[in-house]
Order: C-alpha cells, then sequence, then structure tokens
C-alpha cells in the first residue's frame, strides 16, 4: 500500500550477539565486544563467522542513529539504507584494529596508521594506606573530562558539515618563510590557527550554539575504583576508553596507579609482612608475651615458648598472617617479627648477683687466663662512646686537620726561598 512504513524485522539479535541487555549502556557494549571479539578473532583460532556477527552487531549498536532504526525496524531496514546503514558493514578486522588501536595480533600498516589517532590515557596517582591493600576498599573520584558535543554528536556545526580552510588550503598546517642572511632562507611548519590544524572550519552563522564550535564539552563524572585485597604499590588499575573524547579519535584510557604510603608499624616486602617489637633483656631472657593489632583490626597474642631465649636482631615467623595474594585472597604469606634487645641503661651487679648469673648463663667461650698470663698484659681502660656516628665524624675531622697540618710543614720544608739554618761545626 502506498506510504507504507518498512516490514518490521528482527531487532534482539545483534543485542543476543554481543550478551548484553537491550538497555545497555555504551561502556556495557564495548566491553561486551571487547572481550567477545579477542576470543573469537580468527588469529586466535576462533569461528569467522562468529567475528563477523560481533563486529556488525557492535557497529550497529555503538551508532546512536543505527541503534535507534534497528530497534524500531530491525535488521533489515539497516539493509535498505534507513539510519545511515547504506546496507553494507565495514570489514570486521578494521573495526577490530579501529577499537584496539590496532596491532593487537601483530597488524600492519593500516594498524599503525589508526594507532596515531588514538587519544592520550589520563594517568592519576592514587594514594593508598596498607590497609586499603591488606583488606580492599572502594574510593570514589570525580573528574572532569572533555566529550563530544551531545548536540552536534562532535560535528561542532548545526549542519554537520565544514568547509576548507582558506588559511592553509586544508592541509592543517602553515609554512613560512624568513631570511636568515647571505641568501639563506629558512622554512618553518606549525599548525595552522585558524582550523587548528583540523584543515577544516565551520562558519560563525553555523556553529552549534551549545559547544561553539569547539565539538567538544566539559562532564563530570564519578567513577569507583574498586582496590582488591592483595594489590601491590605502583600497580595499575584501568579504565578503558574513559579518558578525554576527541573527533575522529578513539578515546584512550584512565589509569589509576596506587602509591602505598608509608606506615607507621608495618612493613611489606611482596607478599609478607615485617613488624619491629623491642623487648628489655629481663623479657629477652625470661619470656614476654604482647598483643599485637593486625591490618584488619584482630588482635593476636604473641608469646614465646617457655624457657626460650632470645637474642638482639632475630627473626620470628607467624604462617598466614602476612598479605593476601592478589586474586586469591584466602592464600597469605608470612608476618614476620623483627626482635630488638634493649639492655639495662645503667646499674651495676653485686659480686653475688654475678655468681648466681654465672651459673645459670651458658659457659663463656672466652679462654680462662692464669696469673702469670694477666702479670705480663698491660691494662687498659675501656671510655664510654655513646654517639657511634658522632664519634666517627669528629675523629674524621680531626685526623683530616692533622693531616693538613703535616702537608704544610712538608711544604715549606721543600721551598728552597725559605732560609736554611746549618748546624755548627765542632
Amino acid at each position: 500500500m502506498f506510504g507504507r512504513g518498512p516490514r518490521r524485522s528482527n531487532n534482539t539479535k545483534y543485542y543476543e550477539v554481543l550478551g548484553v541487555s537491550r538497555t545497555a549502556t555504551q561502556d556495557e557494549l564495548k566491553k561486551a565486544y571487547r572481550k567477545s571479539a579477542i576470543v573469537n578473532h580468527p588469529d586466535k583460532g576462533g569461528d569467522p563467522e562468529k567475528f563477523k556477527e560481533l563486529s556488525q552487531a557492535y557497529e550497529v549498536l555503538s551508532d546512536p542513529d543505527k541503534r535507534q532504526t534497528y530497534d524500531q525496524y530491525g535488521e533489515d531496514a539497516l539493509k535498505e539504507g534507513m539510519g545511515g546503514g547504506g546496507g553494507d558493514f565495514h570489514n570486521p578486522f578494521d573495526i577490530f584494529e579501529s577499537f584496539f588501536g590496532g596491532g593487537i595480533f601483530g597488524g600492519g600498516g593500516s594498524s599503525r596508521r589508526r594507532r596515531q589517532n588514538r587519544g592520550e590515557d589520563m594517568v592519576h596517582s592514587l594514594k593508598v594506606s596498607l590497609e586499603d591493600l591488606y583488606n580492599g576498599t572502594t574510593k570514589k573520584l570525580s573528574l572532569s573530562r572533555n566529550v563530544l558535543c551531545p548536540k552536534c554528536k562532535g560535528k561542532g556545526s548545526k549542519s554537520g558539515s565544514s568547509v576548507t580552510c582558506y588559511g592553509c588550503q586544508g592541509a592543517g598546517m602553515k609554512v613560512t618563510t624568513r631570511h636568515i642572511g647571505l641568501g639563506m632562507v629558512q622554512q618553518m611548519r606549525h599548525i595552522c590557527s585558524d582550523c587548528r590544524g583540523s584543515g577544516k572550519v565551520i562558519s560563525d552563522r553555523d556553529k552549534c550554539q551549545q559547544c561553539r564550535g569547539n565539538k567538544l564539552t566539559q562532564e563530570k563524572k564519578t567513577l569507583e575504583v574498586h582496590i582488591e585485597k592483595g594489590m601491590r604499590d605502583g600497580q595499575k588499575i584501568v579504565f578503558e576508553g574513559q579518558s578525554d573524547e576527541a573527533p575522529d579519535t578513539i578515546t584512550g584510557d584512565i589509569i589509576f596507579v596506587l602509591q602505598l604510603k608509608k606506615h607507621p608499624k608495618f612493613r611489606q616486602e611482596t607478599d609478607d609482612l615485617f613488624v619491629e617489637h623491642t623487648l628489655s633483656l629481663k623479657e629477652a631472657l625470661c619470656g614476654f608475651h604482647f598483643i599485637l593489632t593486625h591490618l584488619d583490626g584482630r588482635e593476636l597474642l604473641i608469646k614465646s615458648k617457655p624457657g626460650e631465649i632470645i637474642k638482639p636482631g632475630q627473626f620470628k615467623a607467624i604462617n598466614d598472617e602476612g598479605m593476601p595474594l592478589h586474586q586469591r585472597p584466602f592464600m597469605k604469606g608470612k608476618l614476620y617479627i623483627h626482635f630488638n634487645v634493649v639492655f639495662p641503661e645503667s646499674g651495676t651487679l653485686s659480686p653475688g648477683q654475678c655468681s648466681t648469673l654465672e651459673t645459670i648463663l651458658p659457659r663463656s667461650p672466652s679462654k680462662h687466663l692464669s696469673k702469670k698470663e694477666l702479670d705480663d698484659c698491660e691494662e687498659t681502660i675501656l671510655h664510654d662512646v655513646h654517639n657511634m656516628d658522632d664519634e666517627l665524624r669528629q675523629r674524621k675531622r680531626l685526623q683530616q686537620q692533622q693531616r693538613q697540618r703535616r702537608e704544610a710543614y712538608d711544604e715549606d720544608d721543600d721551598d728552597p726561598s725559605m732560609p736554611r739554618v746549618d748546624c755548627a761545626q765542632q
């Protein structure tokens, strides 16, 4: 019948091919295509027909006009040219390469050309505590980014068209010439200021009212950054395709790089945790117990074995109390405790106390000296050294001064202009 609209056909197939709902957002479409296209790529042993279907489905649903036509009239309407479809689809390999920036499986020259049109990634440092990495957490961050103007869809004009820039004749670059003397001429290329390197300009009358011909607008976006248990300092969390948008450019990623803040108690090395603890001499010899609050708030009772002696600088380990392994949080490293032993600041022991300690403590490995050996030795006096670093600095400074004085005396002896005094001969 005259004036009848196009016949309706299947309008759910493309959603089923990508495995998304009819209300899927652009981000959900990108993730679904990325995941399935890599698996089904023929270079990776995938099904060529399935790969082709994925590319067609993504090409239609990622284009707002084509998607609207598909949702209303189905696949046949696109093949008949509605919605800007034209009846033909792009090469599925071209779509794959343009989506990934080209060359993911070793592409050729066309891939390299497309990689040049990929937008820059936005890299941000995200400070996290050791508790964040141990327990996992989510941080909400607000960012501003450039997006294609929704009113003109990134065209910059009401009509959607532009004209060749008169200043650069569409080249996007201008060449200026200057004389530098003696018949020599220097040519310099720079980006055309009229079209900003695009080679196209928009008349003032045709400029989009919302973006004023800039093709871009500002958007505030809130991202939820999920920090998983066991992540490490310097690890990256990537939001694909969330960076600044630009016309005819593949959108880059937003990348958060974890930056671990220094912890006042714990130190991390790979999957293990280290903590320092100081014991008194009595605790080191007679036993100890103390409570250690872990990164998740649990209180651990740490105690020595009966009769055990702890040496200065000794390490003890507790299994499965270190850092959780990333993506395997039920597995953990070790928690190492490094013991420092503090001796009494001052005080003396009576002969009786010394005798008691000698009977308790292990026998000294030093050689027993006879009275004759003691009489033959020269007796010395031990002086206290309160700060070894200061002592060494002072000694070094004193030795340097003495060496400079000796060198000055030697130079005086070698100087022929200095008068010599001869000894009188008898």
